[in-house]
């Protein structure tokens, strides 16, 4: 028998039709591209990029439960042009299949149309507790979708916890899927089942002031955490002008503020598009100045209402409590100061990064052209790095102590 080289064994471990565009509505349509398939030997199968059927699903189905070694299922954008009849049905053929693969580390289903009444097929998958990746973004959820979905993951926390182990997630992906106050209480008590999470992304879901509260209380068990997006949610209601001094509502602020002392290992934070305003900049700086953030590499505060006060102790901040920090995006806010922002961008930059900004403002273009510094390009590449898939994979490997 002719043994099988370095290069061939790789391509039978990972199979990729990604990006292919490709139209697959039968069990036969399918089959071509799924004999060629070692199932035995396949860790990753990347299907994202086509558009497939109820019976290319069905036989897609049976050739995942003999992929027994598969860590990487990558479903993601695979129900273009289906209807609402057609996606539970598919769903429910492939996630039936993985539900019980003790290999499996990581799953995306980003971009499919799932909506509310589609959801139901996830379930038997999100109790397997074996998945530390979960990418669900842009799925159309809704509050009630998103309350199953994060239902079904305190269900698999509370599994894990009955059989004496630790949870293995550490990924969660679930933006832009409208999730809203609604589902938040749901998803709080499931982050907080899921202690081990090193990186959540939430960003455009529609969440205000109480959904913002609740998430943070879950999120602040999980004291792993690294990577934190909740871009464009409301922390605090937008008509709501009072003094904190003169009132006892707790805001999203206050509850972030809280939380960060529980996140000493926290490296990139967004709060961009989320009604940061003076006062609530204040109540952060505070709780950074207690220097629990010393690693913290990226802070993304753009398009808030700052006004003209507070840039100045953001600056004494970025000196005094936060030592890593390198990436500090400021776009889109009100009140600029130029001499501010240059001492602002001396600091980041003498620590090799960079200080992110992107308006038409004469500040910023003042600053722009003195340090002839390209923000837009800089943006695009800092978020192309922030989910990358080898930082999900790294974090999905990473060894909690205690462990089993």
């Amino acid at each position: 028998m002719q043994a099988i080289g370095k290069a061939d064994a790789a391509a039978s471990r990972v199979v990729s039709l990604a990006g292919r565009n490709l139209t697959l509505e039968t069990r036969e349509d399918i089959e071509p591209y799924l004999k060629p398939i070692d199932a035995n030997l396949t860790e990753e199968l990347h299907l994202n990029g086509n558009t497939i059927g109820v019976g290319a699903a069905e036989r897609l189905g049976e050739v995942l439960r003999d992929m027994k070694a598969l860590k990487v299922a990558n479903l993601s954008d695979i129900f273009t042009r289906r209807s609402v009849d057609e996606i539970p049905r598919s769903l429910k053929a492939i996630c039936d299949s993985l539900a019980n693969m003790e290999n499996l580390e990581e799953v995306n289903l980003s971009d499919n149309a799932f909506g509310g009444r589609s959801v139901e097929p996830l379930i038997p998958l999100l109790h397997n507790r074996s998945i530390r990746v979960l990418k669900l973004d842009n799925n159309g959820l809704g509050p009630e979708g998103g309350k199953v979905v994060a239902n079904a993951l305190l269900e698999s926390a509370r599994r894990t916890h009955a059989a004496g182990q630790q949870s293995r997630l550490r990924v969660v992906i679930c933006g832009r899927n409208r999730l809203e106050d609604g589902s938040a209480a749901a998803w709080a008590e499931a982050f907080a089942a899921h202690g081990n999470l090193t990186k959540v992304w939430l960003q455009q879901n529609g969440i205000r002031q109480d959904g913002f509260v609740a998430i943070i209380g879950g999120l602040a068990k999980c004291v792993h955490l690294r990577y934190l997006n909740l871009r464009d949610n409301v922390a605090r209601e937008v008509d709501d002008e009072s003094d904190d001094s003169d009132s006892d509502a707790k805001h999203g602020w206050h509850a972030l503020a809280e939380a960060l002392p529980h996140w000493k290992e926290l490296r990139h934070l967004n709060i961009s598009d989320c009604l940061l305003r003076p006062s609530d900049l204040q109540l952060l700086l505070h709780a950074f100045s207690h220097g629990h953030q010393s690693k913290l590499h990226t802070l993304l505060l753009d398009n808030n209402s700052l006004g003209e006060t507070g840039y100045g102790e953001l600056s004494s901040a970025v000196t005094e409590s936060l030592p890593s920090l390198t990436r500090l995006g400021l776009s889109w806010n009100d009140g600029l100061d130029e001499d501010e922002v240059i001492a602002l961008g001396e600091k980041i930059e003498g620590r090799g990064g960079q200080l992110i900004l992107e308006e038409e403002d004469e500040v910023v273009e003042n600053y722009n052209d003195n340090v002839g510094y390209l923000g837009p390009q800089i943006e695009r590449e800092i978020a192309a790095i922030a989910v990358e898939d080898e930082l999900d994979q790294a974090l999905a490997g990473l060894t909690i102590s205690g462990e089993q």
